[in-house]
C-alpha cells in the first residue's frame, strides 16, 4: 500500500498543507498509524482509507498549531520582565498540547462541558442548558476532564 499510494498521499497532503516538509511528516504518521492498527487488512478503497487518517492527523496538527499560537498570543500580553524563561514556556506548552490530546479523547459533550466550565467560568447550570442535558450529567463530564488533565501532567493514577 506504502509503494502504491504514497505519491499520492504526499501530492493531496501537499495542496492541504502549504509546508512540504509538514506534508512529508503528516504522509509518513499516515502510514506509522496504519501499521500501529490491530488488523492490518487492505481496504476496499485504500485512498479514501489514508485520507481518512491524513485527514484525522491534519486536524489534530492545525489545533496543535492554533493552541501554540494562542498561547503566544497571551504570552505577549505579559510584562517582559514577568515572562517565564523559554524553558518553562516551552514546559508550559509541552504540558498544553498534552492536555489537549487528552481532551481529545474525550466526547465532544464532555469536552465541551470541560472547556465551558474551564475557559468560559459557566456554571454546571449553564453547560446543561447550553449542551442540553442534567446537572449530573455535567459533573461527569467535568470529572472526565479533569481526569484527563491530571493523566496528562502526573501520568495514570496508580
Amino acid at each position: 500500500m506504502y509503494r502504491d499510494h504514497r505519491g499520492w498521499l504526499l501530492a493531496w497532503l501537499r495542496r492541504n498543507v502549504a509546508c512540504p516538509q509538514r506534508a512529508e511528516d503528516l504522509s509518513q504518521d499516515t502510514f506509522v498509524r496504519l501499521l500501529n492498527r490491530d488488523e492490518l487488512l487492505t481496504p476496499r478503497e485504500p485512498r479514501a482509507f489514508l485520507v481518512a487518517i491524513a485527514k484525522g492527523l491534519l486536524f489534530d496538527y492545525f489545533r496543535r498549531a492554533a493552541l501554540e499560537q494562542a498561547y503566544l498570543t497571551e504570552l505577549m500580553l505579559i510584562p517582559e520582565d514577568e515572562q517565564p524563561s523559554v524553558e518553562e514556556q516551552q514546559m508550559i506548552l509541552d504540558d498544553l498540547k498534552a492536555i489537549d490530546r487528552l481532551l481529545g479523547k474525550l466526547s465532544t459533550k464532555a469536552r465541551a462541558a470541560f472547556l465551558y466550565n474551564r475557559l468560559d467560568g459557566l456554571s454546571h447550570a449553564e453547560i446543561a442548558d447550553k449542551l442540553g442535558v442534567s446537572v449530573p450529567r455535567v459533573r461527569q463530564y467535568l470529572a472526565q476532564g479533569l481526569r484527563q488533565c491530571y493523566i496528562a501532567l502526573y501520568g495514570e493514577p496508580t
